[in-house]
């Protein structure tokens, strides 16, 4: 009797196990987070790209708890003369937010605040002459204030 009733509590504890690991696992972001992560955040246009896509559709990615909140350029015009950085900031508040979420930001800030100053650079990339110079002035502007204080 007490083998049989042993033998039953140890399959019942088995089961109940099984249900909460299976219960965990459906609700914890999928294991790939941190590549996915990392892909988003590379100083490529690529991976701009790749997270602009994501951006503008979210609710795909919802799995990852992803923090896609953004005060765009903090205290800094978001669009300074013009030009529109405001994309540029998302991605890297994205990035930053994210990362300091997972643990990682140390280890992740100076290519985080390299891909800002990449997207920034991109920005510029449409314009020529002096207007060109003025925006990449500003972008390495920019790229100093959050290298140094970010």
């Amino acid at each position: 009797m007490h083998r049989r009733l042993a033998t039953g509590l140890a399959a019942s504890t088995l089961a109940l196990a099984a249900v909460v690991a299976t219960a965990t696992g459906a609700t914890a972001a999928p294991a790939d987070k941190p590549q996915v992560l990392s892909s988003w955040t590379q100083t490529s246009s690529s991976s701009y790209n790749l997270w602009a896509a994501a951006r503008a559709n979210q609710t795909a990615w919802s799995a990852y708890e992803f923090d896609w909140s953004t005060d765009y350029c903090s205290d800094s015009p978001d669009n300074p003369f013009g030009f529109p950085f405001a994309t540029s900031c998302a991605r890297h508040d994205f990035g930053y937010r994210n990362y300091k979420a997972a643990g990682a930001f140390d280890a992740n800030k100076s290519r985080l605040d390299s891909a800002f100053y990449e997207d920034l650079k991109r920005v510029c990339n449409s314009y020529s002459g002096a207007t060109a110079t003025a925006c990449t002035s500003t972008a390495w502007t920019y790229y100093q204030a959050v290298k140094v204080f970010g």
